[in-house]
C-alpha cells in the first residue's frame, strides 16, 4: 500500500515537472542546438548547406568581429568592477538607520533599472550631444573649454556607454546588497566600533567578506549582462564612430538584419558569447566553492 502511494506521489510530481521541462526544452535547449547546427552552414534559406567550421575560421580574420569582441571585453573589465564597488558603497550608506530619507534614496537609485532601455538611451544621447546639457554644464563650471565630442570621438563614446550602463544597473545590484546587509547582525558592527574600527575598516573587514556570496552572484550576473550588451550602443552611438563602440550582440544583429543576411556566420558569432558565458560561469562556481573549503 505504501509503495503504491509512493508511486502515485511520484507520478503527480512528474505531472507538475513535465510542462516546465517541455517549455525549457522547446524554448531554450532546442534553439541552442539549432543555432549550433546553423553555425555549421553557409548560404541563405533553402540554399543553406553544411560547411563545417568555415564560419568559425572566418572569425579569426574578421576585423569587425575582433573590434566588437574588444569593445565587449573592455566594457566588461572596466564597467563591471566600477558598478559593483559603487553598489556596495551606496548600499552600505543607505543601510545606515540614522540616515533620513533612506526610502526615497533607495527608490531614486533603483528607478533607472525599470526605465525603458530605448527611452533612457535616447535621453542620454541628447544630454551628451555636442550642444547638450552635459557639455553646457561642464563649460559653465569651467571644467572644459570646448564641447566634448561624446558621440563622435571613439574614446569618449566608449566612456559614454560605460557611464550609461553604470547609471542604469548600479541600483539593481544595490538591492541585492541591501538585502544581504539586513542579514548581518548589528552587534557585529557595534563590537567592531567598540574595538576602534572606523567606517572604512568595518566596510572592508565585515561588510565585504560577509557579502561575498552575493558579490559573486551579482558579478557573474553583471558579466553575463555586459556580454549581451545591445541597446545602449545601438541607440546612443549606433556602434560608431567607425565601429568604435560596437558589441558582439550588435554585430550579430547587423549580420542578420543590416548587412546581407548571413544566418550561419551570425550563429557562429553568437556562440562566442555562449562560450564566454560558460567559461565565466565555471570560474564563478569554482570561486564560490572556495567558501566551503
Amino acid at each position: 500500500m505504501y509503495k503504491k502511494q509512493k508511486q502515485i506521489l511520484a507520478l503527480k510530481s512528474w505531472l507538475f515537472i513535465i510542462p516546465s521541462v517541455i517549455l525549457i526544452v522547446s524554448f531554450v535547449f532546442y534553439p541552442m542546438v539549432q543555432a549550433f547546427l546553423t553555425s555549421l552552414q553557409t548560404g541563405i534559406g533553402a540554399n543553406m548547406h553544411f560547411s563545417g567550421i568555415e564560419n568559425y575560421k572566418r572569425l579569426l580574420t574578421d576585423t569587425t568581429f575582433r573590434k566588437a569582441l574588444f569593445n565587449t571585453v573592455l566594457y566588461l573589465v572596466v564597467q563591471v568592477p566600477i558598478m559593483i564597488v559603487l553598489a556596495l558603497i551606496i548600499s552600505s550608506i543607505l543601510n545606515d538607520k540614522k540616515l533620513k530619507g533612506r526610502g526615497f534614496f533607495r527608490t531614486a537609485i533603483f528607478l533607472p533599472c525599470v526605465t525603458s532601455l530605448v527611452a533612457y538611451s535616447i535621453i542620454f544621447k541628447s544630454l551628451f550631444a555636442t550642444d547638450g546639457f552635459i557639455n553646457g554644464l561642464l563649460m559653465k563650471i569651467h571644467i572644459i573649454d570646448e564641447p566634448i565630442a561624446w558621440i563622435t570621438n571613439a574614446f569618449f563614446a566608449r566612456m559614454l556607454i560605460i557611464i550609461a550602463i553604470t547609471w542604469r544597473w548600479v541600483g539593481y545590484n544595490m538591492v541585492f546588497y541591501l538585502a544581504g546587509l539586513q542579514g548581518i547582525d548589528d552587534s557585529i558592527y557595534e563590537a567592531a566600533e567598540i574595538d576602534g574600527a572606523n567606517g572604512v575598516q568595518r566596510f572592508r573587514y565585515i561588510t565585504v567578506p560577509m557579502l561575498k556570496p552575493i558579490i559573486l552572484f551579482t558579478t557573474i550576473n553583471s558579466t553575463i549582462g555586459t556580454l549581451q550588451l545591445f541597446d545602449e550602443p545601438v541607440n546612443i552611438t549606433e556602434g560608431g564612430p567607425a565601429n568604435a563602440t560596437i558589441t558582439i550582440s550588435q554585430y550579430i544583429y547587423n549580420l542578420l538584419f543590416k548587412y546581407q543576411p548571413n544566418f550561419g556566420y551570425a550563429a557562429a558569432v553568437s556562440y562566442v558569447i555562449v562560450v564566454l558565458i560558460v567559461v565565466l560561469s565555471f570560474i564563478q562556481m569554482k570561486v564560490g566553492d572556495k567558501r566551503d573549503e
